[in-house]
């Protein structure tokens, strides 16, 4: 007998299809805010007039922005950006750009909510073993429209790099998900290929770890299978046309159901919290992280669950052959790395890489049972 909880979160709205400036001054003028403060992608503000089309569209409505956001949302950035909010007397935060900029606006919320101005404060509303200390929800709330596809805009989790450790920390609070997310696939077509791409494979790991859990039910297995099929049959159209729309569009959504299963209360595995480290101690792109460590993690769990990965191979269209080998050609065919060598990590990082995946959310929860961090130097092992 299936057991579980599914708790709806506070996202309110998702809008796919319509033209992002005309869906954000929507957005305003439902929730009755006034002042918008945009956390915005810096190549986008600089290179393109998507940003400058949005603020025409605001007018007097935009209080201000932010675009300097690094990859892996880094505490310093977090804080400039709620001085930044916090002077334009926000009461709204709209991002337009990748998961760091996503991320780094939930955190900017749970900044402002708890009177924090100093990288040293995030420790106090940061995740301590797995648990989220108490702390006052969001009162200036986020709409999210995304230009990159790993789904953080779902999601109430915000991953935060502390530079001096080298550690990417969980920040968690359930207001924290944006009130609403717009997806318009035309302001993506302006994110470079590998960066698009790479992120739909991140998609595709949540699909893929959410199907592959021993605590999935077949509410999570709805969303997770046919968001890998999505993702699985967009991403070439995409590679194969960047101006094909109706791909972008099919990829979003994709990506939107890849977040349900995670939402609802199914964990990740291994290839996620190996990723975290990649990502916060050696600067892994965070969709390169899942091109290179999912396949891996797949043949380590396929001891303990075979009959799940068959569930994989079948929404991929390829029913009956090695989850594993599947995704391994399909993440090639999208060229997107496949080693830890082609993201410069070498052996000498291994040992260090287990010990600090072991410290992770999500290594206690893989399929099949991580008792020591000589078990994650296997999985590097086969992901070298």
């Amino acid at each position: 007998m299936y057991q579980g909880r599914v708790v709806f979160g506070a996202i309110e709205e998702v809008v796919f299809g319509h033209p992002a400036a005309g869906a954000i001054v929507a957005q305003m003028d439902r929730l009755g805010t006034s002042r918008a403060f945009l956390m915005v992608s810096g190549t986008l503000n600089r290179q393109t007039d998507e940003i400058t089309k949005i603020r025409e569209a605001l007018g007097s409505r935009c209080a201000g922005l932010f675009d300097a956001m690094p990859a892996h949302t880094p505490r310093e950035a977090v804080i400039a950006a709620t001085q930044a909010a916090r002077a334009a007397e926000a009461d709204l935060i709209v991002t337009i750009g990748g998961g760091s900029i996503t991320d780094g606006a939930k955190a900017v919320q749970l900044c402002l909510a708890n009177g924090i101005d100093d990288i040293a404060g995030i420790d106090r509303i940061r995740v301590h073993k797995g648990a989220a200390p108490e702390m006052n929800a969001p009162h200036v709330r986020q709409v999210s429209v995304p230009t990159t596809i790993a789904g953080g805009e779902f999601s109430s989790i915000a991953g935060v790099t502390d530079r001096a450790s080298h550690v990417k920390q969980m920040l968690r609070h359930p207001v924290a998900v944006p009130r609403a997310t717009i997806l318009d696939p035309a302001i993506t077509v302006h994110t470079p290929e590998w960066l698009f791409l790479s992120t739909g494979i991140r998609a595709v790991d949540h699909c893929v770890e959410a199907i592959c859990s021993r605590e999935t039910h077949p509410y999570a297995d709805a969303q997770a299978v046919k968001g890998l099929a999505m993702l699985a049959d967009a991403l070439p159209r995409v590679k194969a046309d960047a101006g094909d729309l109706d791909a972008r569009m099919d990829a979003q959504i994709g990506t939107w159901l890849s977040m349900g299963a995670l939402a609802a209360g199914v964990p990740m595995g291994a290839s996620h919290g190996i990723g975290y480290v990649l990502g916060g101690a050696y600067d892994v792109p965070h969709g390169y992280t899942s091109c290179v460590m999912l396949p891996a993690v797949m043949r380590w769990n396929a001891r303990d669950n075979a009959e799940r990965q068959m569930i994989v191979a079948a929404a991929m269209g390829y029913p009956g052959r090695d989850a594993a080998d599947v995704l391994d050609a399909f993440i090639r065919s999208l060229g997107m790395p496949r080693s830890l060598a082609d993201v410069r990590i070498s052996p000498e990082h291994f040992d260090a890489i287990a010990e600090a995946a072991m410290r992770t959310n999500w290594i206690p929860r893989n399929p099949r049972k991580i008792a020591s961090s000589a078990d994650v130097r296997e999985i590097l092992l086969l992901a070298a």
